[in-house]
């Protein structure tokens, strides 16, 4: 199940979308900040934005114990529940602390990764990859996302 891509283009990919989020956050005023312009989801603009700051954790996380030889149980269910609990312990944040922890868990992730060979890529069938394709993607997604409907909301 090998791949072209190495670690490290994961581990820059990683890095990229998640400094695009940065800028976002660095662009957004107050007013957007607090907004839940996300139709059917709750959640204010920074709660959102911490969302893919925690989620960097997890994927961490279930990277870690694949590479450990374990097979954590990763299905929609278990997200929408990790998911759940961040908002429900989130309810605010500033930007500051958004951004930090965005670095923080952000640098840990892309380290991870960037410390990988082809062989713990395609650990677990693959997952490990597809772990840091996801956490590429949620990044990227959200951000895309949370900019439109703000721009839709004007």
């Amino acid at each position: 199940m090998s791949d072209e891509r190495d670690a490290a283009a994961y581990a820059s990919d990683i890095t990229a979308a998640r400094q695009r989020l940065l800028g976002f956050v660095a662009r957004c005023s107050a007013d957007d900040w607090t907004a839940r312009v996300l139709e059917g989801d709750p959640r204010p603009v920074g709660v959102v934005v911490d969302h893919v700051a925690h989620s960097y954790e997890y994927l961490a996380s279930w990277m870690r114990e694949i590479l450990a030889g374990r097979s954590p149980a990763v299905n929609p269910d278990v997200v929408d529940e990790l998911n759940a609990h961040h908002a429900t312990q989130t309810e605010q944040v500033s930007q500051a602390e958004a951004a930090d922890h965005l670095r923080s868990s952000g640098d840990a992730i892309a380290a991870l990764v960037a410390g990988l060979d082809q062989g713990d890529l395609d650990a677990g069938d693959g997952r490990v990859r597809r772990l840091a394709e996801v956490a590429i993607r949620h990044a990227n997604g959200h951000r895309s996302e949370l900019e439109a409907a703000l721009a839709a909301s004007g």
